[in-house]
């Protein structure tokens, strides 16, 4: 649940919200924002899903889209983000693009995410605003860049022969390397019960899969699932739809 009391300036198309005591700001992972009723994805910007792994400096599998969600939580620690609205995306309508940014600060999140590593330029929306960031985490092996990663897009994408990027990829490891950034088997996240598998059947919906609740039939046979979800509107947004055979009106159990 989103802990924000939220203003809006009709006229700048501003977000505005303010922490309540004792709260802390929800952010769900690949770079978005839940701000009240509002749920924001950081513009310009291609951040880990929550179940992305990456591998770190010591070539061991780490859950870097868990690190990416704590590190905007971090960055927020607590205080009022204002968020400029650039409109609804793209990709689901449930969800809006924004540059945000912390009270007393004059770099957003966006760029400041970018910056430190966990995520990465992302064209066409960013026009090149983040590139000098992008290049200067590579450089300095910050975030994600230490270790070994796929872009966040051809992670959504299941593309498992996508371009290994990091300062730690090894050109004689490129098959084990793989094989941990797509396991067989991913442990479920905290919280995050929804499975997907990628399905071919599912683009004649235009989707790339679909997801599977607790409440589905087909959910216990689903036993090796591509990906992990938190909420169904996460499924929606990564391109997945709901499996048919799902029950009605019941919702997983966290």
């Amino acid at each position: 649940m989103a802990c924000f009391g939220l203003l809006v300036d009709f006229e700048l198309g501003d977000v505005f919200s303010q922490p309540r005591p004792g709260c802390q700001p929800d952010c769900p992972g690949r770079g978005t924002l839940e701000l009240a009723d509002a749920t924001y994805r950081l513009d310009g910007i291609d951040a880990p899903a929550f179940d992305q792994i990456c591998i770190d400096d010591h070539a061991d599998s780490w859950t870097c889209g868990v690190e990416a969600r704590d590190q905007l939580a971090s960055l927020i620690g607590g205080r009022a983000v204002r968020c400029e609205d650039l409109g609804v995306d793209a990709t689901t309508r449930k969800r809006h693009v924004g540059l945000c940014t912390v009270e007393g600060e004059t770099t957003s999140l966006n760029q400041l995410l970018v910056r430190q590593g966990f995520a990465l330029n992302f064209e066409p929306s960013a026009k090149g605003r983040f590139r000098e960031d992008e290049a200067g985490a590579k450089d300095n092996r910050r975030g994600l860049w230490k270790g070994c990663f796929v872009a966040p897009q051809e992670f959504r994408a299941g593309r498992k022969d996508g371009a290994l990027l990091g300062g730690s990829c090894r050109t004689d490891k490129d098959r084990e390397i793989r094989a941990a950034l797509f396991p067989e088997e991913s442990a479920m996240p905290s919280g995050c019960s929804i499975k997907g598998k990628f399905a071919v059947r599912a683009r004649v919906t235009g989707n790339v899969g679909i997801y599977h609740l607790q409440a589905c039939r087909s959910y216990p046979a689903i036993t090796k699932p591509d990906r992990w979800f938190c909420s169904e509107d996460d499924a929606q947004a990564a391109g997945f739809r709901k499996a048919y055979n799902c029950r009605a009106n019941v919702h997983p159990r966290m």
